[in-house]
């Protein structure tokens, strides 16, 4: 991914979770406004094949819930996740792990509508079933994905559960993955079915590529970010360089620097070190 990332690096989208959530919030002020419009921005293939190309779009802009205090707070909290592992993965890993959840779940709605036209026939009402199975083609399995991802990154983390109860995050990833699993097999149908295992893939395809992205603890990600500070500061070329304490024009823009012709060499000094240096011989 490395040869992609600094080929395809500089288009990644920065605070993709911030953008996620303010599409959210243009789905619920339409949600007030006009229902029923909402209806016509569904993620619906059987819609999208006969022109309504809009809709490979507009369906992320859904809302995955009603809007109450606690939904709030959700997406708040899968702001501060997805922001946790942007910084930690880097914003281009992100936009892939996040936009490629999106990707299949489009590919999904188009896999679920080609099963039901093969089972059922010309004859089904292709319209009205796509119409339907269309609520269930969702960002909520993929903000799922986010927490899954960010429990599988930063396993000890603690959370207040219920704003009261201290639990490691490990333990809801499992509850959460238990919860899918237990969906998939038996309480769900085959459009759910497929909403999660499409939505879903990306997380699969991380945990199996990403070894080392995961079992991060906050501190490894301190660290890290301040070695890549570091690295950066120290790679970083600059046009003087003082011999004697070593500042730069990037320390202080208003120091001068000059070359010491006295000394044997090419050493450079800045204004406070010109005249008091011992000369290099």
């Amino acid at each position: 991914m490395s040869k992609f990332e600094k080929r395809f690096g500089k288009y990644a989208i920065s605070n993709l979770s911030l953008i996620l959530i303010l599409c959210y919030v243009v789905g619920y002020v339409i949600e007030l406004v006009n229902a029923d419009f909402l209806l016509y921005l569904t993620l619906n293939p059987y819609a999208i094949l006969h022109g309504q190309i809009w809709r490979i779009f507009t369906w992320i802009i859904i809302p995955p819930s009603s809007l109450d205090p606690f939904t709030i707070i959700m997406l708040l909290f899968y702001y501060n996740i997805g922001t946790s592992l942007e910084r930690t993965w880097g914003t281009y890993r992100y936009n892939v792990y996040l936009l490629s959840g999106m990707l299949f779940t489009v590919l999904g709605s188009f896999v679920w509508l080609a099963i039901e036209y093969f089972a059922g026939g010309p004859a089904m009402n292709l319209s009205y079933v796509s119409t339907l199975a269309s609520l269930y083609f969702s960002t909520y399995y993929i903000n799922m994905s986010i927490f899954l991802a960010f429990a599988a990154t930063f396993p000890e983390v603690q959370v207040l559960l219920m704003f009261i109860i201290p639990v490691k995050v490990k333990w809801m990833g499992i509850l959460y993955g238990l919860v899918l699993v237990y969906d998939f097999l038996f309480a769900g149908s085959l459009v759910t079915r497929i909403a999660i295992a499409s939505s879903l893939l990306s997380f699969v395809i991380f945990f199996f590529t990403s070894r080392s992205h995961i079992h991060m603890s906050p501190k490894q990600m301190k660290r890290r970010a301040e070695f890549k500070q570091d690295i950066r500061r120290n790679s970083k070329v600059t046009k003087h360089k003082c011999a004697i304490c070593g500042q730069t024009e990037d320390d202080d823009p208003s120091l001068e620097f000059r070359f010491c012709s006295k000394c044997n060499g090419n050493y450079e000094y800045c204004q406070q070190h010109l005249f008091t240096h011992t000369h290099v011989q």
